[in-house]
């Protein structure tokens, strides 16, 4: 049978996902109403089967269409140790990936650079690979070299990198131009899940994705009920007022309650969370058992990681600039409470915080 390894850890503590990861596992946050991690395992349920040919590595922090059919075909086609999925992005938001220099006749992966600080190519890799068994070799080498690196250091034990490996710099860049590594392009719907603003734009493309994979999942608009603009999640023990107008690119979680006249745009409502009457809340996340009041405005500004557009804010950058919190989406925390007529821009609110002012371009510790 083909198998299937998802990538959940590493050696980052997922900060720049926080105050979100406070509270639960990144690879476990609602994206598009389910776990970030069950739009990769809902992928490989349709592709195993079979003898032990191959098997699919997946990053867990990227958002994709997954086309795993055609990456199989692609392999069966030309059999190699490693297989790659590939996009294009433009010149300036290609140094921000690993960058794939191809030969484009036959696409072997000639050479590779992660995060390069020149331009070196427009196409770069998704996190997404098919490795056949082949492939085990040069991982176990590089495991190995790096234990016996870590064997010749002068401190007691092994170097902090002795246990792993890194896929793009001790593997990918290595074996580039051996006729070991090649791409598979997809056009498909591609990004990264780095930090909470990035959900944001992954909810979206998921919600739009729903309409061919998962239409039960999306919202109608129907008589009496909240009216629906676009794709909406909405859980089904939610309560919604008639009034309220929600959407586009909402998803809206278990136990939510949204009061009359509330107006909701491009947003993710976690569990749990109130949004009193006449509430607006747009470009934002509503953590879990937080209460947004009555007439409070919540608005954050879109940071799409789109590797195709060059003016995008990508995950990489710090939050500050010049001492200045950059504009981003607000992020409430868990149980976090805004009384009424409050207005949020831009802001993180941590958890456990009850607000009674507003604020701009602020963290509230």
């Amino acid at each position: 049978m083909l198998k299937a390894v998802i990538l959940i850890g590493g050696p980052q503590k997922g900060t720049r996902f926080r105050p979100l990861s406070f509270e639960v596992p990144k690879p476990l946050f609602p994206v598009a109403g389910v776990p970030m991690i069950q739009h990769h395992i809902e992928a490989c349920a349709q592709i195993l089967a079979g003898s032990p040919e191959a098997f699919f590595v997946l990053n867990a922090d990227v958002c994709s269409d997954f086309p795993l059919s055609a990456m199989l075909e692609a392999h069966r086609r030309q059999r190699h140790p490693f297989l790659l999925l590939g996009t294009t992005a433009n010149r300036t938001q290609s140094l921000n990936y690993g960058c794939i220099v191809e030969n484009p006749q036959t696409h072997e992966v000639l050479h590779y650079v992660e995060k390069p600080s020149t331009f070196i190519s427009d196409i770069i890799n998704c996190g997404i690979y098919l490795f056949s068994p082949e492939a085990l070799k040069p991982l176990r080498d590089v495991f190995q070299r790096n234990q016996q690196d870590g064997q010749l250091e002068d401190s007691p034990g092994l170097w902090p990198g002795a246990g792993t490996i890194r896929l793009e710099q001790d593997v990918f860049s290595a074996l580039a131009g051996q006729g070991q590594i090649y791409v598979h392009l997809t056009d498909g719907i591609w990004s990264q899940i780095k930090s909470a603003g990035s959900a944001l734009y992954a909810s979206r493309l998921y919600l739009s994705r729903y309409q061919d994979t998962h239409p039960e999942r999306l919202a109608k608009h129907t008589p009496g009920g909240p009216w629906i603009r676009g794709n909406v999640y909405i859980h089904p023990t939610a309560k919604v007022a008639p009034s309220a107008v929600l959407g586009p690119n909402v998803s809206i979680g278990k136990g939510v309650t949204v009061g009359e006249g509330v107006r909701l745009r491009e947003s993710i409502v976690l569990h749990g969370a109130t949004l009193q009457e006449h509430t607006c809340v747009l470009h934002s996340i509503v953590g879990w058992g937080s209460t947004v009041g009555r007439w409070a405005r919540v608005e954050g500004t879109p940071s799409d990681p789109n590797p195709n557009d060059p003016r995008a804010r990508m995950d990489s950058e710090s939050l500050f600039k010049d001492g200045k919190l950059l504009p981003a989406i607000t992020i409430l925390g868990c149980r976090v409470r805004i009384p009424a007529e409050v207005l949020i821009l831009n802001s993180i609110v941590l958890p456990h915080k009850e607000l009674s002012r507003s604020f701009t371009n602020q963290i509230i510790l």
